[in-house]
């Protein structure tokens, strides 16, 4: 299986759609950065300003935390187009290459060369989030520093430098379960067409109409959003709250898997009933 995966990453970095990913993160996040260094303060301003005649703002609000914060929830919602640009491909690509008679004739089972291809989607997936979260977190560091990181919600919470990079980390780790939902659902559409063009677009569709179905606040649609995968995705928010509600990052972390392995399984169902000699 290791060898298997090994091939199927090397197919996924051959193609040069696979770093599109990676150069948009490697470009913007930079240029965010370099924007918010610039107009940051005034930024920090717009944040606080309704705070600013009672409270005293000391330190250095405005670091590499609070900047990686901010690149972490503007690209959360770009993040999935980016993924499926890959895993909309893997299946669907076999298929307009027409490599799925090779692939088939090779002492490998379709359940082991289905899993391999699903197993280095999910690489490539995690190493795009991981990406972004060195990007935006070392980097933002380098620039601004760091300091307490201010997040404003509900209510408005500071965290001391000691409390900071464990909640990323769990931050990003879920980040990289909802994109994963992302890649098992692209996967899953790519292994029912011959072009990975509808794959990805469908997948995209298909998050735009369930975010936007859960941002709809009528009986109907709030009854609705618990069978949306959508609904849990933003949920790496939790992270920054005080204190943090395990039960629900819980529970919905076990819905995102829960869709994961049931986007894997369906593949793996419709693929083994798939006609590809014909």
């Amino acid at each position: 299986m290791i060898s298997l995966v090994s091939i199927e990453l090397y197919k996924i970095f051959k193609k040069w759609r696979s770093y599109i990913g990676f150069l948009a993160i490697s470009v913007l996040v930079p240029i965010i950065q370099i924007a918010l260094l610039i107009e940051g303060e005034k930024y920090l301003e717009f944040l606080t300003q309704n705070l600013q005649q009672t409270f005293v703002f000391v330190g250095n609000l405005l670091n590499g935390y609070l900047i990686a914060f901010i690149v972490l929830g503007s690209f959360w919602v770009h993040i999935p187009f980016l993924v499926t640009l890959v895993t909309g491909d893997l299946l669907a690509g076999e298929a307009t290459s027409g490599t799925y008679r090779m692939l088939i004739t090779r002492p490998v089972s379709r359940l082991k060369l289905v899993t391999a291809k699903f197993i280095a989607g999910l690489i490539y997936t995690h190493s795009l989030v991981l990406w972004l979260s060195i990007v935006s977190l070392v980097l933002g560091i380098i620039l601004f520093g760091t300091g307490e990181l201010i997040v404003i919600g509900e209510k408005i919470v500071i965290f001391s430098k000691d409390d900071i990079i464990w909640r990323f980390l769990l931050a990003y780790g879920y980040a990289a379960l909802s994109m994963s939902v992302v890649a098992s659902l692209g996967f899953l559409l790519s292994s029912l067409v011959e072009n990975a063009i509808g794959p990805i677009i469908s997948t995209m569709a298909i998050i735009i109409v369930f975010t936007v179905l859960s941002a709809l606040n009528f009986d109907f649609f709030i009854e609705l959003r618990p069978y949306l995968f959508t609904n849990y995705m933003p949920l790496w928010r939790s992270f920054f709250d005080d204190p943090i509600d395990y039960s629900e990052v819980l529970k919905s972390g076990f819905i995102l898997l829960g869709h994961v392995i049931s986007f894997f399984g369906l593949t793996i169902y419709l693929f083994n009933k798939k006609d590809i000699l014909s």
